[in-house]
């Protein structure tokens, strides 16, 4: 069956322009390196909400998992800490449509 990791963040004040180059250049590149389909990437304009929430699809949870523990999954997430606040992720069952 296949799940659905939805991350959210929110970017550090001053860490724009990194961020943004970063999550385009390497980021999002590295994900689909690894076997996940990006779904979604959303941007919360107003209220309080995390500012950027990101969806992947991988094919099983297993093989979610087995990404997720690997050592170039590591070294993205631990460049993107460098540049977000209040990271957070969590595996739900994959569905058409918005999921949060």
């Amino acid at each position: 069956m296949a799940v659905k990791l939805l991350m959210t963040w929110d970017i550090r004040q001053g860490r724009e322009q990194d961020y943004f180059e970063f999550v385009v250049r390497e980021f999002i590149p590295g994900i689909q390196r690894l076997g996940l389909e990006t779904t979604d990437a959303w941007f919360t304009m107003y209220g309080e909400h995390p500012q950027i929430l990101v969806g992947a699809v991988s094919s099983s949870q297993d093989e979610l998992e087995q990404t997720i523990k690997s050592d170039e999954w590591e070294k993205l997430t631990d460049e993107l800490l460098k540049l977000v606040d209040n990271y957070e992720s969590k595996i739900i069952p994959a569905r058409r449509g918005f999921q949060m």
